[in-house]
């Protein structure tokens, strides 16, 4: 999709395709809708009213030649009672409004939909919210399919005010983070027979071609055996796919202390010996989706080259059954020292991000935060609209809450400082387990991992949550948190 910014002035002397203007409840015309009025002769107005169209939400007519004005077609939406619509109306409306322009054909889009006053929302954050919702209605994974569809069309948002700037800030900041939202969906849709942990390492590569100050290391399995991850390999080992680790550096200031995300790549999570159910298991190839989420951020930061250091790390490994699979009861020593003696094969996730959390120690990170499609427990505990959020540090705690609720992706933070959950890691015969009972599940799970962080500003976000979604039965990648990491990034600056 292409977004630019322009200005009209009516009447006008070019034939446009399509205009989409606002109008409010009780038959309320907007700044713009007033104007189109006043020079079609009450046309507008007159039609709004034969036709019943008051201005509520979800109200709608499509005008094709109106006296004076030179437009193919005119969508008036209606927008609910003006100066009483909230953020998530407000994306509604947009959402709706694009259902309506997918079945029309229409090369360029002229709006005005950001002239509505949204509360508590200033105009950057309109624009962005309407490029973000436009980019998630309008995204397909077509790849596998022989006959391919795709909605393409110009977006030009027409500045009524002395506000080019702030346009032209919000589209920059939007396409380059909604180019990392494509490139994460489009990695985490692939098939677990092609997105692989090596399949992993070889995108990431090649982000050191498109940009200049981006180099990717790659740690192969003799690699990961010589830093002595035997967590991690223990995971990998009912596998034939071989992990991978790829380490992605975006250097931009070369005085700051890194950054470093890490993101949970399992490709395919069978539970190993403690195997999932049948139903639903085709789900497991999105397990990867933190990995998918480090990839797409380190795509958006690096397409608006943020003057910071950033280390994203791809943890690619398969979780399988075979008779080299790791058992409950094994007991493996991880690269920190601390023994664990496994009690269930599906709480693999931690066994793989406990290594590089102690790697990453030679990084001397600022910050550390993982994103992991970690636990059940969070969707049970928050469902499928917010993230889990765990930290052993407020201030970074509350940056990250400061940035979610900015970028409408939000998290929840919930407890890791109380000693009862640290108690039920404990073992008989190991330093800890790798999965307690069912209480608390999501925070033990961050409790395990915050054993592993004591030397820096760690947060630990769980995405089981919020990685997928279903539209018509089937699942699709959201892309998420991208939109909070890339903000919790530029905020940085």
């Amino acid at each position: 999709m292409e977004y630019i910014i322009d200005k009209i002035i009516f009447p006008n002397n070019n034939l446009l395709d399509c205009i989409v203007i606002p109008i409010y409840e009780t038959y309320k015309l907007s700044k713009i809708a007033k104007n189109i009025n006043q020079i079609s002769n009450n046309y507008i107005l007159n039609i709004l009213k034969e036709n019943n169209i008051q201005g509520k939400i979800n109200q709608n007519i499509i005008l094709y030649n109106i006296p004076n004005i030179l437009c193919k077609k005119f969508l008036i939406i209606g927008c609910g009672i003006k100066n009483k619509l909230n953020r998530d109306k407000n994306k509604l409306i947009i959402y709706n409004t694009i259902n309506i322009l997918k079945k029309i054909f229409v090369k360029e889009i002229n709006w005005y939909l950001t002239d509505i006053k949204v509360n508590n929302l200033n105009l950057y954050w309109h624009i962005r919210d309407t490029i973000d919702v436009i980019e998630h209605n309008t995204y397909k994974f077509n790849r596998f399919k022989k006959n391919k569809s795709f909605f393409k069309t110009k977006i030009k948002f027409i500045i009524t005010n002395n506000n080019d700037n702030i346009y032209r800030t919000a589209i920059k900041h939007s396409k380059a983070i909604n180019l990392g939202i494509e490139k994460a969906k489009d990695l985490a849709n692939l098939p677990p027979n092609i997105c692989t942990p090596e399949y992993l390492s070889k995108k990431s590569k090649k982000l050191t071609k498109k940009y200049k100050n981006i180099s990717v290391d790659i740690l192969n399995i003799e690699d990961i055996r010589k830093i002595g991850m035997n967590a991690y390999l223990t995971v990998s080992k009912g596998s034939k796919n071989k992990p991978f680790i790829s380490i992605i550096k975006y250097q931009n200031n070369s005085k700051l202390q890194p950054i470093v995300l890490l993101g949970k790549g399992i490709t395919f999570d069978s539970g190993g010996l403690s195997l999932k159910p049948s139903t639903n298991m085709g789900e497991m190839k999105y397990d990867m989706c933190g990995a998918a989420a480090v990839y797409g951020t380190m795509y958006a930061i690096a397409e608006l080259q943020i003057p910071i250091n950033i280390i994203g790390i791809l943890a690619g490994c398969e979780n399988m059954p075979g008779s080299n699979a790791y058992r409950p009861g094994d007991i493996i020593k991880t690269l920190s020292g601390i023994t664990v003696e496994i009690t269930n094969t599906d709480a693999e996730g931690r066994l793989i991000l406990c290594d590089i959390l102690t790697y990453i120690e030679k990084y001397n990170p600022k910050y550390v935060i993982d994103i992991a499609t970690l636990t059940g427990a969070c969707v049970i505990a928050l469902g499928n609209n917010i993230s889990g959020l765990m930290s052993n540090d407020k201030i970074l705690s509350n940056k990250i809450i400061k940035a979610s609720l900015e970028a409408d992706d939000r998290v929840w933070e919930l407890p890791t400082n109380d000693i009862s959950y640290f108690n039920q890691l404990k073992s008989n015969f190991a330093d800890l387990i790798n999965s307690s009972s069912n209480i608390a599940g999501a925070i033990t799970g961050a409790c395990f991992l915050s054993k592993f962080t004591k030397k820096y500003n760690w947060a630990h976000i769980d995405i089981a949550g919020t990685a997928w979604y279903y539209i018509n039965n089937k699942t699709l990648a959201t892309g998420r948190p991208i939109n909070m990491l890339s903000q919790f990034l530029i905020n940085q600056i």
